[in-house]
């Protein structure tokens, strides 16, 4: 048996763990996550084995087999002996800390392999002060814990590596990616790119829109801003490179706009999942509250490529090369994609889990395939795509098992040791107890702490450290995530580590460094969307209508100026006399009234029109 066909089958029958446990409900707590890791664990090694290609291969394969047997081993002695660890406070014995020993390091091993060594590290650093921060001075020194005590944490109960954030990816995360994965290969793939470029490709600057439009669709069900670069950054770069698009700003579309899918409901890179538990809230608050910062971040977006088009004059998409209307709105292309978002709606309505309310989704995705199929496909076919999305799917979980695993380890060490108050004490004393400053810190150390990181362990890290900071100055516990949240993830697109724009500045064969500088441009408004919501509740669906629409106002006044004044857009038409509008523009927007952002929406149309008659006069 290949390899190739070792990692399908494994894969396989990770995907139909998950399906099986959304459809019939989870076991256990440890044991359902201890049985998902284990599977996770094995997929893994297969997937990313040690030495592949090269000489040694004989030893890293060894080295795999030892450190997948010493983590199946410690899985099923938890699944063993789940009643004692959860009825006692059982002591930790030399065999439970080298089973301790040996799963954190396979964990981790997997994590470098899979995502690169920064998290790891940070897991190991994590680790390392929970055992040796009594030595440190200063306001950093704790008071110490022992092996013994660091595995029992770890290892033996819930508050460790099968914690909260395992059990997510356990139960909802890992349903919602084989949801997204079989979507994808039931042909929801497909008709997201036809969607995109016919609604995006006959405008000004139409393949920058299809890239926007398309990445956003993929985004949205999709675990990771790199990924979807990968994705559909190989279908829509080389489209935009074609037309005349300059590389880097090819690049930089793609990157920014993949980017947004992580911020977007109804998955937001599986982080919507964690921020409710961790804040205790309903899923659907927890989406509700982030509509209209998504819908601002991608509006900014597609007025910046407008404004950018427009002012170069790149080229539409011809229009032979645009699928037409009917092929895209056929029942073959809406019906699984519509059937799948009923049944996730009708599971949520009913007051299922979120786990349940996704195989409700499943369910309906598959019947509309099959129904829709039918005559068309032949059945091996038809069951051969089902099988690629559980393979697909099974090789997702491995990314989100592993770095939620590796996430739970350092959240156990960070609450042991209590640095997340002591750090967050720290921002306070510095900042004074003043909202904006304390925000101006804890945005800058997001970005600094997210970088390089996928964006689910991003926001876990920053949640555990810096949102308590937010709180403690009086700020409510979703602004202060969300706020924390959307600093972290746009980290992908903000150098130096600004992964996200590496990717696709490889896809289009250019420097990443102007492509950051691109990107950052374009995702301009997302760095103010954070302070708008500190600013206005209404950012955040509450506070009634009078305070959602100045939240709307107040966005939609950012979402043209800032664009228009970073691409040189113009207004009256002299320079000077513009900034100085657009500048006050975005002040208006940002301070918290209602008349303001109203102003600020006349000023600037009002402007835009005298220009255009001065232009006309002038013609």
């Amino acid at each position: 048996m290949t390899l190739a066909n070792i990692q399908k089958s494994l894969a396989i029958v990770v995907g139909a763990f998950v399906f099986y446990t959304a459809a019939t409900g989870p076991f256990e707590g440890l044991i359902q996550r201890a049985l998902f890791l284990a599977l996770v664990a094995t997929l893994g090694f297969a997937l990313y084995p040690l030495g592949a290609g090269t000489r040694w291969r004989p030893v890293g394969l060894a080295i795999d087999l030892a450190l997948c047997t010493v983590v199946l081993i410690a899985c099923g002695y938890v699944v063993w002996n789940y009643d004692e660890i959860m009825t006692s406070l059982p002591w930790a014995t030399t065999t439970d800390k080298v089973l301790t020993a040996g799963l954190v390091l396979g964990f981790l091993e997997l994590g470098r392999r899979a995502v690169g060594p920064i998290f790891p590290i940070l897991v190991l650093v994590g680790l390392g002060y929970a055992l040796f921060g009594d030595m440190l001075p200063g306001p950093l020194r704790h008071r110490g814990f022992d092996t013994a005590f660091v595995t029992e944490t770890i290892f033996l109960g819930d508050l460790g590596i099968w914690g909260m954030l395992t059990g997510i990816a356990a139960t909802v995360i890992s349903a919602f990616v084989l949801f997204g994965a079989l979507l994808l290969h039931s042909g929801g793939g497909q008709a997201f790119i036809d969607l995109a470029m016919r609604l995006g490709g006959r405008q000004p600057g139409g393949a920058a829109k299809i890239a926007t439009i398309a990445s956003g669709l993929f985004g949205m069900i999709s675990g990771s801003a790199v990924a979807n670069v990968a994705t559909t950054g190989n279908l829509t770069i080389p489209m935009m490179i074609r037309l005349g698009y300059p590389r880097p700003f090819a690049a930089a579309v793609e990157a920014v706009a993949s980017t947004g899918g992580q911020i977007a409901p109804p998955i937001m890179g599986a982080a919507a999942f964690v921020m409710a538990e961790i804040l205790g809230m309903p899923y659907t608050t927890i989406i509700l509250g982030a509509i209209i910062p998504a819908i601002l971040f991608y509006a900014s977006v597609f007025v910046t490529v407008h404004f950018v088009a427009v002012r170069r004059n790149l080229a539409f998409v011809p229009e032979d090369e645009l699928p037409a209307w009917p092929a895209i709105l056929s029942p073959r292309r809406v019906a699984p994609i519509l059937c799948a978002l009923g049944g996730l709606g009708v599971g949520i309505w009913l007051g299922r889990s979120i786990a349940t309310a996704a195989f409700y989704g499943i369910v309906g995705l598959l019947v509309a395939f099959i129904v829709t199929e039918i005559g068309r496909m032949a059945p091996r076919q038809m069951i051969g795509k089902i099988i690629d999305g559980l393979e697909d799917a099974g090789k997702g979980m491995v990314i989100i098992g592993v770095l939620l695993a590796g996430a739970q380890v350092l959240v156990s060490m960070i609450n042991l040791t209590g640095i997340g108050v002591t750090l967050s004490s720290l921002i306070v004393s510095m900042a004074g107890d003043s909202v904006p400053l304390v925000a101006l810190i804890v945005g800058l150390v997001c970005l600094i702490m997210g970088m390089g990181l996928p964006t689910t362990a991003a926001y876990v890290l920053v949640a555990a450290v810096l949102a308590p900071a937010m709180t403690a100055v009086g700020v409510s516990p979703l602004a202060a995530h969300l706020f924390v949240f959307y600093f972290a993830t746009i980290s992908v697109i903000t150098p130096p580590v600004c992964v996200a724009v590496f990717v696709g500045a490889g896809i289009a064969g250019t420097n990443w460094l102007p492509a950051a500088g691109h990107a950052v441009r374009l995702g301009a408004v997302t760095y103010l969307v954070p302070f708008l919501i500190l600013l206005n509740p209404g950012m955040l669906m509450e506070g009634g209508p009078l305070s959602i629409t100045q939240a709307a106002l107040s966005g939609a006044a950012l979402v043209l100026a800032v664009p228009a004044l970073l691409t040189g857009s113009p207004l009256i038409g002299n320079r000077l006399i513009d900034i100085a509008l657009l500048v006050a523009v975005i002040a208006l927007a940002l301070w918290p009234n209602l008349i303001t952002p109203i102003v600020a929406l006349v000023l600037f149309f009002g402007a835009r029109k005298l220009g255009q008659r001065k232009e006309g006069s002038l013609a």
